[in-house]
């Protein structure tokens, strides 16, 4: 064979070289492509897509409670009366009871309670906060009865509960100088009544409150982050929500640094 045609055999083999490594280049391209599409279109819905619609029901049938929903708000409206006994009732009140609590230092405040006019405007899909709010003094969210909660501090300069809390009636509310009814920790006649791991109420930035047992375990501040929640699955949330926790004797008690997501209206 000539050097020529040796040439011209080499060129020919390079040449066939060449395109096999273009189309395998381009091959690999689209199933790359695709691989991609794929990952895209089976990505999960995100977990921070809350809707806390299932959970209104529990205010259904609570004599204190009304509420409605608009599009994606909750409004809901409280006069703020406990279904339940208080030394702080009128004595002419059916559910005026002595005291009978644990607390051997228990002393009555000169309080009694008195029908408000206090309204919550609630996200039905509560969202994290970018700017976390601090919680202030007076009512904060709303308990499954109708009753409001109180964050962690006395008034009227943010003072612990240290003196205040031996004012707390046998179910741990007590109410403030204008008759306002409240709980700064955890409203053991819910607890008693649905148990500990039942949902309480809501914060008024829409996630919901729940006592101190989460799947037979009792939750601690170790458990939680500084708005005093987590996120977690439970019997109403299978697939998870952020929530609060209520811890007896640990403060916040029911709500840590602020909340976590973003408050909406609280009107009285």
């Amino acid at each position: 064979m000539s050097t020529l045609e040796l040439i011209r055999m080499k060129n020919f083999f390079l040449k066939i070289i060449i395109a096999i490594l273009f189309l395998g280049s381009f091959v690999f391209a689209c199933g790359s492509d695709d691989n991609d599409d794929n990952l895209s279109t089976n990505d999960p819905v995100s977990s921070t897509d809350y809707d806390i619609t299932p959970i209104i029901s529990f205010f259904d049938g609570i004599d204190a409670v009304s509420y409605s929903i608009n599009g994606n708000t909750l409004t809901i409206t409280t006069t703020d009366l406990p279904n339940h006994t208080s030394p702080y009732w009128p004595t002419t009140n059916p559910l005026h009871e002595a005291y009978n609590g644990t607390n051997e230092n228990f002393h009555l405040n000169p309080n009694r309670i008195n029908t408000q006019n206090i309204t919550f405007t609630i996200s039905l899909h509560p969202t994290e906060a970018i700017d976390k709010e601090s919680t202030r003094l007076g009512p904060i969210g709303i308990a499954r009865n109708g009753i409001v909660f109180y964050n962690q501090y006395a008034g009227p300069n943010n003072q612990p509960l240290t003196n205040e809390i031996n004012s707390f009636d046998q179910w741990l509310g007590h109410p403030q100088n204008t008759g306002q009814y409240h709980y700064h920790i955890e409203p053991t006649y819910l607890t008693d009544q649905f148990g500990d791991d039942a949902f309480l109420g809501l914060l008024a930035d829409g996630f919901p409150v729940y006592g101190p047992i989460e799947n037979g375990s009792t939750i601690t501040n170790a458990d939680l982050d500084e708005y005093h929640g987590h996120t977690h699955e439970n019997a109403d949330f299978p697939d998870g929500i952020y929530h609060y926790h209520v811890t007896p004797n640990q403060d916040p008690y029911i709500n840590g640094n602020g909340y976590f997501g973003t408050p909406g209206n609280i009107t009285q």
